[in-house]
């Protein structure tokens, strides 16, 4: 009787051991390459937490019009840029980050092509597509230029986005500090 209820009590210790345990340790550990979006800084520049930590990740291949830069430098179309990559990314999307040569710029920002986890939509395209964006390039950071390329041209001869409201990028709003 006695060893029986000693059997007993090691059996129910297992089991609510375990239990505890398994609510310490995360449920679905996080895929190697992908991050959870916590933020939008701007239409180029995302924060996002990667196992564990938070980190700012620069869009690679692309570049779009200022929100807050030198000097104050606000550019026409940076706002709905940044509004257009909050609609793509809003906070708590879960986003495959995938590198290129370099990992990081000298702003210490991790570079990287963005993929939204749930639908595979390439971020960096759709923005340069949807006339947000326009080029950037980089070397040795180039395994997309020229699809980059290609849809700014496509946007800019449709007259998507800002190629119609500002004509062509890096148009300093009036009031704007002027650029540096």
């Amino acid at each position: 009787m006695r060893s029986t209820a000693a059997v007993l009590a090691l059996a129910v210790a297992a089991v609510l051991g375990g239990g505890a345990c398994s609510r310490l340790q995360p449920a679905t550990p996080q895929a190697p390459g992908t991050a959870t979006v916590v933020r939008v800084v701007d239409g180029d520049t995302i924060r996002v937490r990667i196992q564990g930590a938070d980190e700012p990740v620069r869009l690679i291949g692309i570049d779009t019009p200022e929100t807050h830069g030198k000097g104050g430098l606000r550019e026409c179309f940076g706002a709905e840029a940044t509004d257009r990559l909050e609609a793509l990314l809003p906070e708590g999307t879960t986003v495959r980050l995938v590198r290129d040569v370099e990992a990081r710029d000298r702003y210490d920002r991790l570079l990287a092509y963005v993929y939204r986890a749930e639908d595979g939509l390439f971020v960096n395209l759709a923005m340069a597509k949807e006339g947000f964006a326009t080029t950037l390039t980089y070397p040795p950071n180039i395994a997309h230029a020229d699809e980059f390329v290609a849809a700014v041209g496509a946007a800019r001869l449709r007259q998507r986005g800002l190629w119609h409201t500002c004509g062509s990028a890096d148009v300093p709003l009036s009031g704007s500090a002027g650029k540096t």
